[in-house]
């Protein structure tokens, strides 16, 4: 019996090499045409880099057009906040900017973000108003008008839109690989008549090493992308401070909103200031810093 399934293994293992064998041979014919028809280098990475862009300003467009129509706002006319306007008007005054739509709506958490860019909307909850003093509401908008000055969603969009293809090609060059060598690697395997030795095998391991490359490419780059995220917001603290000058107004709103803050999870999470991390790895996953590191940085720049 053991004679028996030890041949039919080898069978299997010989069919299964077979097979692996010939759809190389077939890929390698079918991409020989295409690659001795490729245009240079240059051209090829042009193409490859404009066509992500254009995609990622798309999907920011459309992610912003969604966001927009999931939210039950209205606009805040300058009849019904002529103090906000003005006060508004004049941070716009100083900025690189057009006046922004404002928003009233009813978020999870009292709390305010920018979409859009240039004249682009910013979205405030109405629990602001009375949580927050002129001069803190005043500081909140600096913020959000920062982040709209330099275009931050917008650029961050486009970023991961480059990573993802990237990622993408990378994933591509390998996989042809990866399948070959896992398939051989199996079917040497069942050859030896042990099936689950392939991944210690050399080939096992080059195709696990090569699916790890690839992943590990892609999280690095997305950390590095998170972090300038979490750059923009404190250079977003720190233009806010040059046009108010009060680095004091917005500690104390951010500072209000932590303690009313209570976090859930949902598609707005993200845009939230409040980012409560729990460990080094949700820091470096989060797309805000802590929102009492940067509290404590705003005192510390107030004391200075």
């Amino acid at each position: 019996m053991a004679v028996t399934r030890r041949l039919l293994m080898a069978v299997v293992g010989v069919l299964s090499l077979l097979v692996y064998l010939s759809a190389a041979y077939v890929g390698y014919a079918l991409l020989l045409p295409v690659w001795d028809s490729r245009p240079s280098p240059l051209i090829a990475a042009l193409v490859v880099i404009v066509t992500a862009i254009v995609f990622g300003i798309v999907n920011y467009w459309a992610a912003t057009a969604r966001l927009k129509r999931s939210l039950d706002a209205v606009e805040l006319s300058r009849a019904r906040v002529p103090e906000v306007y003005r006060r508004l008007d004049t941070l716009v005054d100083q900025m690189d900017v057009e006046t922004p739509t404002l928003l009233l709506a009813e978020l999870p958490i009292p709390n305010a973000f920018a979409i859009g860019g240039g004249a682009g909307v910013i979205v405030v909850d109405r629990r602001l108003f009375q949580l927050l003093s002129a001069t803190e509401f005043e500081a909140l908008l600096a913020h959000e008008l920062a982040h709209l000055e330099t275009r931050d969603a917008l650029v961050q969009t486009v970023a991961y839109s480059l990573v993802q293809t990237f990622v993408g090609l990378a994933g591509l060059v390998v996989f042809p690989t990866v399948v070959l060598t896992g398939g051989i690697a199996r079917s040497l395997a069942l050859l030896r008549g042990d099936p689950s030795s392939w991944s210690r095998s050399w080939l096992g391991r080059a195709q696990q090493y090569a699916l790890q490359v690839v992943a590990g490419l892609g999280f690095a780059v997305t950390l590095l992308i998170l972090g300038y995220s979490r750059r923009r917001e404190l250079a977003a603290d720190d233009r806010a401070i040059e046009i108010t000058g009060n680095p004091v107004g917005l500690a104390r709103a951010l500072t209000k909103i932590e303690q009313a803050s209570k976090p859930e999870t949902g598609l707005l999470r993200q845009l939230y200031v409040h980012s409560e991390a729990d460990s080094e790895l949700s820091r470096l996953l989060s797309t805000h810093p802590p929102i009492d590191e940067r509290i404590q940085r705003l005192q510390e720049i107030a004391a200075r």
